[in-house]
């Protein structure tokens, strides 16, 4: 073997080295290590107990800068990694937000939750296709859905207190126990939707469609009712106690009234004009 080829053969040898950290940094330890050791063999034989001394105050500089700005740099890296993968759920809600599939709903989904383990609970979620998934017991607080289409979806226990929903398509969905307080879901899709106990106390539901919908128990006390659509729905123990825009005309067409609440006003024009909806 020639010189050339020689060199060329410690250049490869020393190229598979940088490749492997672990490797390098041993090397490295152990070749500095043995320079320090021999520049410092004087003044182990001349003052050993001052040499010592002077190290451990040295270690202990090594410990303090361990303690503090290790554990700072260490938060630091985490906290700009924890942004960076909140940038990319948000990024990826907006890459899926115009694709009516089943893959963009479920991956919607899914950074939602993410974001949710996050404690981010108002995301923009307008125009996002959202159609048979699970968003049981997910916080949307404050959530923009506006022309969301979340039609056939699980949403038992949600909360979308002062969430925007304006136009969006909860039809045929299972909100049972859902928070919707101070929502703004003015012109929203409920029809045949299960919202039993359902809080929609304050809310805005100016013609706001609940045909055929389930409102057992549900609180819709000084709700925003004005053209709000109650066709063939159930309001059993349903409480509109101080709701706004409410008429006879719009609770005549409901299923039963049942043990639900009114004003007093409203009592008296069901008992005067449609005695039958109160019974059982």
């Amino acid at each position: 073997m020639n010189f050339k080829e020689r060199l060329n053969e410690i250049g490869k040898k020393i190229y598979s080295i940088s490749e492997r950290p672990i490797l390098t940094s041993t090397i490295v330890l152990i070749v500095v290590g043995i320079i320090v050791i021999l520049a410092s063999l004087p003044y182990y034989n001349e003052n050993f107990h001052v040499f010592f001394g002077q190290v451990l105050a040295e270690a202990h500089g090594m410990i303090f800068d361990i303690a503090v700005i290790g554990i700072l740099i260490l938060w630091l890296n985490k906290t700009g990694e924890k942004r960076s993968r909140i940038r990319t759920y948000k990024d990826e809600i907006d890459d899926f937000r115009l694709w009516e599939s089943e893959e963009a709903a479920f991956r919607t989904v899914g950074n939602i939750k993410r974001l949710n383990r996050h404690k981010l609970y108002n995301i923009n979620l307008a125009h996002s296709y959202l159609v048979k998934t699970n968003l049981n017991y997910v916080k949307l607080i404050g959530a923009n859905l506006n022309y969301a289409n979340v039609f056939n979806s699980a949403l038992i226990d949600i909360n979308l207190e002062n969430a925007r929903l304006n136009q969006t398509n909860f039809e045929n969905c299972n909100m049972n126990q859902s928070l919707l307080r101070k929502a703004y879901a003015n012109g929203a899709v409920f029809k045949d939707t299960y919202l039993i106990k359902a809080n929609f106390e304050n809310a805005f539901l100016i013609k706001a469609d609940f045909r055929n919908a389930f409102l057992m128990e549900a609180n819709l006390q000084k709700a925003y009712l004005t053209g709000a659509d109650f066709t063939n729905a159930n309001l059993y123990k349903a409480d509109f106690r101080g709701a706004k825009g409410l008429t006879i005309e719009a609770l005549a067409v409901a299923k039963t009234l049942y043990l639900a609440k009114f004003d007093a006003e409203i009592v008296q024009l069901i008992k005067d004009g449609h005695p039958e909806l109160v019974g059982k």
